[in-house]
């Protein structure tokens, strides 16, 4: 666990600045009045997870592989980053479906519906709390995984 508490630390912190990106879509209007953006806009938040993913690993270079990294060990920390924002998606979505924008479900529904995009049933199917915590929970991994592997190739060092 120790070994890992670097991981730990960044993970809580990619929760935070997430649960923080949805008040921010809620206060630009992005879960009501202007819903039809926050279908594009929310994808902002990937240079969000790259700039957490890079500080992340530069800290673990750093503080706990004194300055020398390979691809390998920064790869595995960012697996181990990944798995950790995994375990924490589902409280994530819970509070922000929850606390943050009880209304968002119900507004985007209706925006998929009036514009013809879904019909109803299945617009309830996919836009509700259950799907979206398991979409983040495979977006945490899938995405995190293939950050890693650029991340790491990023920071490594050249000559080991």
């Amino acid at each position: 666990m120790n070994k890992f508490k670097t991981e730990i630390k960044w993970g809580f912190i990619f929760s935070g600045c997430a649960l923080l990106w949805a008040l921010f879509e809620k206060q630009m209007g992005w879960h009501s009045e202007l819903i039809g953006k926050q279908l594009m806009y929310t994808n902002l938040f990937a240079l969000v997870a790259i700039v957490v993913f890079v500080l992340a690993l530069l800290d673990k270079k750093k503080n706990d592989l004194k300055g020398e990294m390979t691809w390998k060990q920064g790869f595995i920390s960012g697996i181990v980053l990944s798995a950790v924002v995994a375990l924490l998606s589902p409280a994530t979505q819970y509070i922000t479906q929850v606390y943050i924008s009880p209304e968002y479900f119900s507004n985007i529904v209706a925006y998929i519906v009036e514009a013809g995009r879904m019909k109803e049933d299945k617009a309830l199917e996919f836009f509700n709390l259950n799907n979206y915590i398991r979409q983040g929970i495979f977006t945490a991994l899938s995405m995190g995984v293939v950050t890693a592997a650029i991340v790491s190739f990023a920071l490594k060092n050249k000559k080991q």
